[in-house]
């Protein structure tokens, strides 16, 4: 009897010992937001990924943008601005690469470069002049005068540049140029609408209309008001396969630091269906660096993501959507 009063007593003296188990802390549901990858609740700002110390025996560890919130790298920012400062060296965005002006206009296949006539146009990097002269055979697109006076040069690696519209060109097919030559002036020769250059970027093909690149990945951005460069945003907006969607809208919000307020938004779109030709269907340039919200609506669902971006870097962003 004393061995059962015994062992009575130390199971109810082990209970009382035991530690309470309690919920984990959790937020409240957020009702109107698909959560897609659970994004990270912050503090105080910290890296989404971690690096290897540079040895002798360390391998480097490789971001994977479809696994983690983004990742940022070197990008391939190779060409310089076909503008110089103090004349507009900013892309225009009211007509970004891939969008239509919501359906006002064809889809863009390169960037604009809006100024005024005689504004001096330079090479974006080292290469050799293919063509100069007036567009009059549908060659570089699938109309003739389509690009008015235009300039073609081929660099490295099969990319070729594009400068349009020109008023005056100052080179000659054949003709080796290095980066900041001058090869033309700002027009509005073709199918311009105002005084502008209209740049392209395109790979391997140079007669293919359709073997344009986002010059947004391409061109080294502008110093901000500081001097230091801004950053890149690529973008890949995929369904449940990975395949790239089609048309929508985003917005994304700027944060010097998370916690304060927003300071800026910037408005962009994915590209439109026929030119999903790459890895990204959007991209916003010339950002500053710091924190952004990233958000969209995709059939009649919210998602939304946070990012950072670096000065001089890209940051890469996959946001999968139902």
């Amino acid at each position: 009897m004393k061995r059962i009063s015994k062992l009575l007593f130390f199971l109810l003296f082990m209970v009382s010992c035991a530690p309470i188990q309690t919920a984990p802390n959790s937020l409240p549901a957020t009702p109107t937001l698909v959560e897609f990858r659970p994004t990270f609740t912050v503090t105080s700002p910290s890296p989404t990924f971690t690096s290897v110390p540079a040895s002798q025996t360390a391998t480097p560890q490789v971001c994977d943008p479809f696994s983690a919130d983004f990742c940022i790298t070197k990008g391939h920012l190779l060409f310089q601005r076909p503008i110089k400062p103090p004349a507009n060296a900013v892309i225009d965005i009211s007509y970004l690469y891939g969008t239509t002006a919501r359906d006002a206009r064809d889809p863009h296949h390169g960037v604009e470069f809006v100024n005024k006539f005689g504004t001096p146009v330079y090479a974006a990097g080292d290469g050799v002049v293919v063509f100069a002269g007036a567009d009059q055979e549908a060659v570089y697109s699938p109309w003739p005068n389509f690009y008015g006076n235009l300039v073609v040069v081929k660099h490295a690696d099969d990319l070729y540049t594009l400068y349009a519209h020109l008023s005056r060109i100052t080179v000659e097919a054949g003709q080796t140029v290095l980066t900041g030559d001058q090869i033309g002036e700002v027009g509005q020769s073709g199918v311009a609408i105002g005084s502008h250059l209209h740049f392209e970027v395109r790979h391997a093909d140079v007669e293919d209309y359709f073997s344009t690149e986002n010059p947004e990945l391409w061109l080294a951005p502008n110093p901000d008001e500081n001097g230091n460069a801004f950053g890149v945003m690529e973008i890949s907006i995929v369904d449940g396969e990975g395949h790239l969607i089609n048309y929508t809208e985003f917005t994304a919000q700027f944060f010097l630091e998370i916690g304060q307020p927003s300071s800026r938004t910037y408005y962009g779109a994915t590209y439109s269906n026929d030119m999903l030709n790459g890895t990204e269907n959007a991209a916003l340039g010339d950002m500053q660096a710091g924190y952004y919200r990233i958000v969209l609506k995709y059939n009649g669902q919210f998602y939304e993501r946070w990012v950072e971006v670096e000065s001089g870097e890209v940051t890469q962003v996959v946001i999968v959507v139902k």
